[in-house]
């Protein structure tokens, strides 16, 4: 049963950075591309940033130059690393496949302050 486990959240003012990070079990995680997500409160779920098995790396216009994917296929581990945070970018983060499949983690809540 494919598993993700994401941590990193935190409060954080605007401007600053935050680094999440996702654990997944249950799946061959290096032949998948990978997303992270946010569903910021009474919005739906939407993907930020992706990244293929290759390394290639696709990213939402709201995000891009400010955040950064990458993943570690050997600890089957995939990071955000998010700078010049702004008060928009308030949300849960998840991470998942890309396209999704199977269940959602828990996420982890991300919240900038302005």
């Amino acid at each position: 049963q494919v598993q993700f486990v994401e941590l990193g959240g935190g409060l954080v003012q605007s401007g600053g950075p935050l680094r999440l990070f996702c654990a997944a079990s249950g799946m061959t995680f290096r032949i998948y591309a990978m997303g992270w997500y946010r569903q910021a409160l009474g919005k739906q779920r939407e993907l930020v940033v992706r990244i293929t098995s290759a390394g290639s790396t696709n990213y939402a216009n709201s995000v891009k130059g400010r955040f950064t994917i990458s993943r570690d296929n050997a600890k089957n581990t995939v990071f955000l690393q998010m700078n010049s945070l702004k008060p928009e970018d308030t949300a849960v983060y998840y991470c998942n496949a890309e396209p999704s499949w199977g269940s959602w983690g828990q996420g982890t809540p991300v919240t900038v302050s302005s």
